[in-house]
């Protein structure tokens, strides 16, 4: 600093010597020493760190790191100045070496001058990001619209010197519709029907109506928004209560609900009386505050990167644009700065990734349940309690354990019950503690419990925050960073003081009720009530007890020593019946609850300078792109009413963007590639669309309908572009290799999942049980690695695969091969690989096995043993045809000699079975 302080000092003199000449012009004196030096990395092809210098209003906004970097008047606080004096190699610009004295003077003295840049002398114009074709509003269809569909693809072929292929075959086009909407194959009996009457109006409300459709494009929505039932990186745990949302896409694919209202849902659900919509905010894999690093600023970057996620997954899903890029910067091809990116985030500024209740009909009923069962619960430890032996009865009573202890004692009526520890190993309980103090009356009630009215004492207390205290003895929480801790070394008493008289007769109480450590106790103690008199009882102590053994393994559970066969028996049921009713709770008590966001005051966001938690600037409000619009809220809106806004932006017929990108992605449904090929990528740095006016006249007619996704459906399967042929034509294929302008339907494979709910539907064996929480493909629910595939398969794991619990970042055994995304990222085009791993497991999986056995039982029961008529019904169902009559000669051999298995094996791995016709 002091050399650069140095270097200004001898540029001033100079500039002191020259006092009396006229003023440094920009043109004439600055313009050319930035041409010369700076322009290489400052320029219009190369911005390093974010500054360009051959532009007036970039100039002056400065670079990424400092800014501005040109303050008019003052060249002390000019960073420009700053970076052309210095000495330091490591700062000095241009970094091959340093501009002369006089250019640096002339650069100094016009700052300090004022910087005076004249408008319209720039060399270069910056480009409007703004005039881009899909910030603009929808266009107005021409007359090519009156003929729909067909009329748009009909223009763009004849510019081409194109025309349409002829229809598909009836069969063919039936095929392909059922597979686009409902992801199975029609039954023989569906194409039957079809050939008589001919009706396509008719088979389309038929699909649409199914149940089968929602769980067909539900699919489609969770790849692009990541869904998964795991948190993914580097815990990967199970999100217990992801599927509601899951559920909540399909029956709104189902019940048409207006795509504007399927917007607001997913961002202010909880406002409309859709819990589970808002599980769309917190789909994305994350690392919670906490899990990346204990340290303030490891927590803040972790709420950095989660906001982060809920911002792009807004942008990428509604609007089509990657939003996150401007997290560090300006966008470098939209025109979204990082200010606009922050102002985004502040709309979600108080949504935390964690469960939240539901309220739903099926929730409140799971609460009554709980209720239910957890009486019965208190019934059956009332029971086992009744089997423990009697304290004092002569019996010997189980060895002294950490997790739980149980001293059962005739019925005795008192207002105070004293626990008192006399003796311990000094390793295993040096401060004597107690975890949790139970005291049971005759009717299976804790009236211990502080919210009973209860009250404690103790001979003394160690005290550690959070931890340690006394309070915590009777709070009916278990663990022991939940405990009393004595303040004597191997002893201590508390006593409970119950408010009023009660008649107990069983006092439960641990060290650890959750095991965390050792189970082993050494130590001797006394439980005593006091009488009517003000004297104390004892009414069990340690003296019975099995010897404390350190050898012996203990589980901590229910121990049936000292009882009778009967006892032993009576208690075993009761146990299996126990662990039952706690597993019903569980389940239950998850379905009480939603992984969809939990709402709170939210948090103050500021411009961050790179990205970086730790470098905060000025605080900005909630207020949408400004490029699309100036809506803005003040600094103090409530919660939900800044994603009430945002959802209300989004939706607005008038949002340019909105319709344009769900029509693209339904069009993506259908034909395999969007209008647009970049469906999330509507920016500049995306694909122009083949067909702007088609896209533009569907994105009106869907809002025109009311936002209806299954209106799109019919305009688009009942238009005779997609009623084509799928076949090859030489001449077309050499102008249009990729059926971009449509001159053919482009025929493609199926994805995993319609692959493997088709093997499944084809062999009878399809469960089509809807909702609830997902099936298993693997042996645990979470985790990195370590994944065993669940490889035999009953009816409660046939469901279709929507409804598996999908482990983030860990593909399914078999159809994974088949590009299933493992919702790490968002996929918005399925990739389409060939892979000799795919044929394999298409081939030899166990899956393929079990399913072609099923699939030829189901045929052998319609068809009797005749090879010709199996042969037949296995084609009908599994490829809707009969077999031409070469087909029939050459697996009629097969059948005989191999069995009908491997021809059902292989017309499973056929491309017709595989591919949409």
């Amino acid at each position: 600093m002091i050399l650069f302080r140095l270097s200004l000092f001898f540029s001033l003199v100079l500039i002191a010597d020259r006092g009396a000449a006229t003023p440094v012009d920009f043109v004439r004196d600055v313009r050319p020493i930035f041409e010369k030096h700076c322009y290489d990395c400052h320029g219009e092809k190369k911005q390093k760190s974010g500054l360009r210098l051959d532009v007036k209003s970039l100039a002056f906004k400065g670079g990424y790191n400092h800014g501005p970097d040109i303050v008019p008047g003052n060249v002390a606080e000019s960073p420009l100045a700053h970076f052309i004096g210095t000495d330091d190699e490591d700062e000095v610009m241009p970094p091959d070496g340093k501009m002369s004295d006089g250019d640096i003077a002339i650069i100094t003295r016009w700052i300090g001058e004022g910087a005076v840049w004249p408008d319209g002398v720039d060399l270069v114009q910056l480009e409007d990001r703004t005039d881009h074709w899909s910030f603009k509003p929808l266009s107005s269809p021409d007359t090519a619209g009156e003929g729909g569909i067909d009329a748009w693809i009909d223009v763009k072929l004849a510019e081409a010197g194109l025309s349409r292929s002829g229809p598909a075959t009836p069969v063919a086009w039936l095929r392909r519709v059922t597979l686009d909407l409902i992801g199975l194959p029609p039954t023989p009996e569906e194409v039957e029907a079809f050939l008589k009457d001919g009706d396509r109006d008719a088979v389309v409300e038929r699909l649409l109506a199914s149940p089968r459709y929602g769980e067909r494009w539900a699919q489609h929505w969770l790849d692009v928004v990541r869904y998964a039932d795991t948190h993914g990186f580097e815990v990967n745990t199970e999100r217990p209560n992801a599927w509601p949302y899951r559920d909540y896409v399909i029956r709104a694919f189902n019940c048409d609900t207006p795509y504007d209202q399927f917007i607001r849902e997913q961002i202010v659900g909880d406002a409309m009386g859709q819990d589970a919509a808002t599980g769309f905010l917190v789909t994305a894999s994350v690392l919670l505050r906490g899990q990346i690093g204990k340290d303030e600023p490891s927590k803040r970057l972790a709420r950095q990167d989660s906001l982060d996620e809920i911002v792009n997954n807004i942008g990428q899903t509604f609007l089509g644009l990657s939003i996150g890029c401007a997290r560090c910067h300006d966008h470098k091809f939209d025109p979204i700065s990082a200010k606009d990116y922050y102002s985004m985030q502040a709309f979600v500024a108080g949504v935390d990734y964690a469960d939240r209740e539901l309220r739903t009909p099926e929730a409140e009923m799971a609460r009554k349940q709980v209720i239910e069962l957890q009486s019965r619960l208190v019934e059956i430890d009332q029971q086992l309690a009744s089997l423990v032996p009697l304290a004092g009865s002569g019996a010997r009573r189980p060895m002294i354990h950490a997790r739980e202890n149980v001293d059962r004692f005739a019925p005795v009526k008192t207002r105070r019950v004293r626990f008192s520890i006399l003796a311990t190993d000094s390793d295993s309980f040096r401060e004597p503690c107690v975890d949790e103090l139970e005291v049971f009356n005759s009717k299976g009630e804790n009236v211990a419990l502080d919210r009973a009215g209860a009250k404690v004492s103790s001979s003394g207390n160690i005290i550690v925050a959070n931890r340690h205290d006394l309070k915590f003895l009777n709070d009916g929480e278990y663990g022991n960073s939940r405990s009393w801790m004595s303040d004597e070394k191997g002893k201590g008493w508390v006593i409970v003081e119950l408010p009023q008289a009660e008649t107990v007769e069983r006092v439960v109480w641990s060290r650890d009720r959750q095991g965390k450590f050792k189970d082993r106790l050494a130590i001797d103690y006394s439980i005593e009530v006091e009488t009517g008199n003000g004297s104390w009882k004892m009414v069990a102590d340690f003296g019975d007890r099995a010897p404390f053994d350190p050898k012996k393994k203990l589980s901590g559970k229910f121990t049936s020593d000292g009882l009778d066969p009967d006892e032993v028996a009576k208690a075993k049921s009761l146990v299996r019946e126990r662990g039952t009713v706690e597993a019903k709770i569980k389940v239950a008590t998850n379905a009480q609850n939603v992984f969809a966001g939990a709402f709170r005051d939210p948090d103050s966001i500021h411009l961050l300078n790179r990205g970086d938690p730790e470098q905060p600037k000025e605080k900005v409000v909630p207020a949408v792109l400004s490029a699309l619009g100036d809506i803005a809220l003040p600094h103090g809106a409530p919660e939900q009413e800044r994603r009430k806004t945002l959802a209300e932006w989004i939706a607005a017929p008038a949002n340019p963007l909105t319709a344009r990108v769900m029509v693209n992605r339904i069009w993506q449904g259908h034909f395999g590639s969007g209008l647009v090929p970049t469906p999330s990528d509507f920016g500049r740095n995306g694909v122009p669309p083949t067909h702007p006016e088609l896209l533009d006249w569907l994105a009106g007619e869907f809002i025109r309908s009311g936002w209806s996704v299954k209106h799109l459906h019919r305009l688009i399967v009942l238009s005779d572009t997609y009623g084509q042929a799928a076949a090859q034509r030489a001449v077309p294929a050499q102008k249009d290799a990729n059926v971009r302008l449509l001159w053919r339907y482009p025929s493609r494979r199926l994805e995993a999942e319609a692959i493997r709910d088709s093997m499944l539907y084809v062999s009878g064996k399809l469960n089509l049980k809807m909702f609830g929480r997902g099936y298993d493909l693997f042996d645990k629910r979470g985790g990195l690695s370590g994944f065993k595939p669940v490889e035999t398969f009953d009816f409660a794991n046939q469901r279709r695969m929507i409804y598996a619990h999908k482990v983030r970042r860990e593909t399914e055994a078999v159809f994974g091969a088949f590009d299933c995304p493992d919702a790490g990222q968002s996929t918005a085009i399925r990739r389409a690989s060939t892979t000799p791993i795919q044929a394999l497991n298409l081939f030899n999986s166990r899956f393929t096995l079990d399913h072609s056995a099923a699939f030829a039982a189901r045929v052998r029961s319609e068809r009797g043993d005749d090879p010709a008529s199996q042969i037949s019904r296995a084609w009908l169902l599994a490829l809707q045809r009969e077999p031409t009559a070469e087909e029939l000669r050459e697996t009629e051999p097969l059948v005989r000699n191999y069995g009908l298995e491997v021809l059902c094996r292989a017309l499973f791995n056929s491309n017709e079975f595989l591919f949409v016709p």
